[in-house]
């Protein structure tokens, strides 16, 4: 199993750097929408539509979306000014909102879930919101300051990644070690109050990294602690989210595209909450 994983890390890892990099935003838009797809397909499986024909068709329907973000807005419009484009923004406010409303769901779970836990339709809703506001996210963050500096967004792209990743490397060890006090035991029993204490703690150092590097204003530096908590809290929150419709769905994993690491919603669930959250962040405080 672990050999399994570290394949597919060493493939994947270099592959999603390139598409970062070098990629042109046209064509970074549709990689990006075709892993949308991909955790669609799988989100339609969590919801509890087994039928392959009508996950086919939920698949169709977040492509079609895309497909219309794509064609709706093209990449010198996605900014304009140092404004977001209207579209990208409303998306950006309603994933704020449903990822407070999954916090309390979460928090509240199993009570009061009987009106989307037993409803494909809700829980199927609830991909949209999290699918979507990803993929405006990603492509709103790579494109900032194009003009300015065409890898300034590509180092946004990696900032998240980089405290997501830490929070994750540092929840596991803290976790494995000290772990006692149970985060949601009725959503994921594996998660533990100290693992995220030492999540938030590993992000805290690739944050103030950061901080240094792009020789941040003393006076924003608070800003950009708050800002880089509140994104490393919502991942754990994504990874929450996730398991709690697995288990609502009676499964471990989303999938097993990947090798040794489950579906594509087992690696990027956190990521659907820290890139929309995060980029809301951005455009509201920071852009």
């Amino acid at each position: 199993m672990l050999k399994q994983r570290i394949i597919t890390a060493v493939i994947l890892a270099p592959a999603a750097l390139t598409a970062i990099l070098f990629l042109p935003i046209e064509g970074f838009k549709y990689v990006v929408a075709g892993v949308i797809l991909l955790g669609a397909y799988e989100w339609a499986n969590m919801s509890g539509i087994t039928a392959r024909v009508f996950k086919g068709w939920f698949t169709l329907f977040i492509g079609l979306l895309c497909a219309l973000l794509i064609f709706s807005v093209d990449a010198e419009s996605i900014w304009v000014q140092g404004e977001l484009n209207s579209i990208y923004r409303i998306i950006l406010d309603i994933a704020a909102f449903w990822w407070l409303l999954s916090l309390f769901m979460i928090i509240a779970y199993p009570k009061y879930s009987n009106v989307w836990k037993n409803s494909r339709s809700i829980r199927a809703a609830f991909g949209v919101l999290t699918l979507i506001p990803t993929w405006v996210a990603i492509v709103s963050l790579r494109t900032s300051l194009y003009d300015v500096d065409p890898f300034y967004g590509a180092s946004l792209l990696f900032y998240v990644l980089g405290i997501v990743w830490a929070a994750d490397i540092g929840a596991f060890f803290v976790g494995v070690k000290f772990g006692k006090h149970k985060l949601r035991p009725n959503v994921s029993p594996g998660k533990t109050l100290e693992g995220l204490f030492g999540g938030v703690m590993a992000s805290f150092a690739i944050i103030a990294f950061a901080a240094l590097h792009y020789q941040v204003e003393p006076s924003l530096i608070g800003l950009h602690l708050v800002i880089g908590g509140i994104t490393v809290a919502v991942s754990a929150l994504g990874d929450l989210n996730e398991s709690m419709f697995k288990r609502c769905a009676g499964i471990k994993d989303s999938g097993k595209i990947l090798p040794g690491h489950g579906g594509v919603m087992d690696r990027i669930d956190s990521l659907t909450a820290a890139f929309p959250v995060f980029a809301f962040c951005y455009v509201t405080w920071m852009a």
